[in-house]
């Protein structure tokens, strides 16, 4: 399912996807917006890929616009669709990607043709690119059950100060790609998705040993983006905190408007956690009492929260400022 080392992780996991809004004449108002990242973030792409794991099936979509699956592990849009909503980016779309970073310079090279060299530089230095790290790496390598090569290889701290140097190389080759404004988030709480509840978890409480893998994880992820935008003179990088955003409604639901941040809405066997979400599953009648869809991913609702903060949440969530802020700032430059 997953490559064999970090950066094939996150550039060729199942659901991974380079997405950009397209450029149109009036490009001047809306930044194009470019997406890396696992099937938190998936627009689609995953539907051409051969793997198990897939969302161009109902129940998927079921609150999309057209009420049709998109492909985005999600019943309507996923938090990138939402960013696009909010920074007035045409919805993202999807490209099919094997060689990543390759395809980003021909997709430069032929934006090159069309605009000329300093146009699409400046464009290119003013997009906002996404890109979600660590999630896959931990659950669906370090930790599959019953005992992973890399828990024989790694301890726990080790795994995360591996993982974080291979991201360092990530970023700054985004950095040597063009990219200016880099949203990175954190991961989620690892230990609470339904699918670890349903596999580790005795009454439902989140699973230590992923929640106290995220705790080692991300302090140093935001310590590495810290030392990356010294090193650079510029805060390139933007760190969001899914964490708490996450852990805001998962251990609190009725503060939200959720009625359960343990069972997903659309799933089966314990906390409908078992297996993929298909059209044989339990299916929730109102997804926005629920806090997950599937066995992984949050539905819509909990998708505009997380966005809710990453557009204007304090420095307990975004570092070293949120997207407002620095599209605020781009705008006086």
């Amino acid at each position: 399912m997953l490559g064999r080392t970090p950066i094939c992780r996150v550039f060729t996991a199942v659901a991974l996807i380079v997405a950009m809004a397209a450029i149109a004449p009036d490009a001047e108002a809306a930044p194009a917006f470019f997406v890396f990242g696992d099937s938190l973030v998936d627009s689609g792409n995953n539907n051409y890929l051969a793997t198990p794991s897939s969302a161009d099936s109902p129940p998927y979509g079921i609150d999309f616009p057209t009420h049709r699956p998109t492909g985005s592990f999600s019943n309507g849009l996923n938090f990138p669709d939402i960013i696009s909503e909010q920074i007035g980016s045409e919805r993202v779309t999807s490209i099919r990607i094997f060689r990543q970073f390759e395809l980003f310079q021909q997709y430069q090279q032929r934006l090159t043709a069309l605009v000329g060299a300093e146009q699409a530089t400046r464009l290119v230095n003013s997009a906002l690119v996404l890109i979600t790290l660590g999630g896959n790496d931990w659950v669906n390598n370090y930790f599959v059950q019953p005992v992973s090569p890399r828990q024989r290889q790694y301890s726990v701290p080790a795994f995360s100060t591996y993982l974080i140097s291979e991201y360092r190389k990530i970023l700054l080759k985004l950095y040597e790609l063009g990219a200016r404004r880099v949203l990175v988030t954190s991961t989620g709480s690892l230990g609470c998705v339904p699918s670890e509840l349903a596999q580790r978890s005795r009454n439902g409480e989140c699973v230590a040993e992923l929640q106290n893998a995220a705790a080692i994880f991300n302090p140093q992820l935001v310590q590495m983006i810290q030392g990356l935008n010294r090193q650079l003179g510029s805060n390139v990088f933007i760190t969001a905190n899914a964490f708490d955003m996450n852990m805001d409604f998962i251990s609190n639901p009725e503060k939200s408007g959720f009625v359960t941040s343990k069972v997903a809405c659309c799933g089966q066997g314990r906390f409908n956690g078992l297996g993929q979400c298909n059209p044989t599953s339990n299916l929730c009648p109102n997804r926005d009492l629920y806090a997950f869809w599937d066995a992984f991913h949050p539905t819509e609702k909990a998708n505009r929260l997380i966005v809710k903060q990453i557009m204007s949440g304090s420095s307990k969530y975004m570092n070293p400022m949120n997207l407002s802020t620095m599209m605020a700032l781009d705008s006086m430059s």
